[in-house]
């Protein structure tokens, strides 16, 4: 398996995912639904949880909530497994909730409201600068510490590029799947980066325990090479947390759902861009004369 050689093929593939997450987050800002699928954590807004008491559809709710408030696109999701559903909009006055209740209690006669909160515009503001933040010093403490262990910025930088990836990635299927974009997002994109940069570390180490066995001319052979010697443990690795975190998905609530699909998508994509992303990067930023 030569990564070197085929590194543009690899890189295309990972270009042609993000841009269509980035051309379904220009079409979706466009058509008014936003970009993401912002939840009110990172909006602002009026979360209400009630039980319906008996079945009912989501859409029969989301045309009540757009009939009483104006809102164009609430965000209304069923409890698996209950008749409680999770309605989440832009944030609505006390007299526009009380009629919204009453016309919900009209059609729905033995519902009860279990929760009503409001998010204020202040505090989801600091949820968006908090995420970034926490983003970018991971990235930037990560990049210093690769830098120094592996005595070569070029190697932080590589690795960077491979989280910087992963994230581009996750952030392209929560455009596409409409995942809701709440505080599980931040805690998905941290634990990707993490787990991503654990298995470059494992490549990198071994490419470096190989430099003596490789003439400085053959650096592409070499690092083919560790990537191949490292495969079966980066493989292995991922399918055994990708079987737990699945299960977890399949059995777990939808608010546990909305945490293990990122998960997964990132814990693939993190594998990938390990595998071969990451070393042709490295080999990209080595000059001609010490390949």
């Amino acid at each position: 398996m030569d990564i070197i050689k085929n590194r543009k093929k690899f890189f295309a593939v990972s270009l042609i995912i993000i841009c269509i997450g980035i051309v379904t987050m220009i079409i979706n800002s466009v058509s008014g639904k936003g970009a993401l699928n912002y939840d009110v954590e990172f909006t602002g807004g009026t979360s209400m949880d009630i039980d319906i008491g008996g079945d009912f559809r989501n859409s029969d709710i989301s045309d009540i909530i757009k009939d009483v408030t104006g809102q164009s696109a609430p965000q209304v999701q069923r409890v698996t497994g209950t008749n409680e559903v999770s309605i989440k909009m832009q944030s609505i006055d006390s007299e526009t909730r009380t009629a919204l209740i009453e016309a919900l209690n009209q059609k729905y006669t033995d519902m009860e409201v279990h929760d009503v909160s409001d998010v204020g515009g202040t505090i989801s503001g600091e949820m968006q600068r908090a995420a970034l933040l926490a983003i970018l010093v991971s990235c930037g403490a990560m990049l210093v510490y690769i830098s120094i262990r592996f005595k070569d910025f070029r190697a932080g930088a590589s690795a960077i590029f491979a989280l910087v990836h992963d994230v581009l990635v996750v952030l392209a299927f929560y455009a596409v799947l409409r995942i809701p974009v709440n505080n599980s997002f931040i805690a998905a994109i941290l634990t990707v980066l993490g787990y991503s940069i654990n298995a470059t570390i494992v490549i990198f180490d071994r490419i470096r325990e190989n430099k003596s066995n490789f003439r400085v001319n053959e650096t592409a052979d070499k690092i083919n090479k560790s990537v191949i010697q490292t495969l079966a443990r980066s493989v292995n690795t991922s399918l055994t947390t990708l079987f737990t975190i699945g299960t977890i998905y399949i059995l777990g609530v939808q608010s546990i759902k909305e945490f293990a699909l990122p998960l997964i998508i990132g814990i693939i994509s993190g594998a990938y861009s390990s595998i071969f992303l990451a070393g042709a990067v490295w080999y990209m930023l080595i000059p001609k004369n010490e390949k």
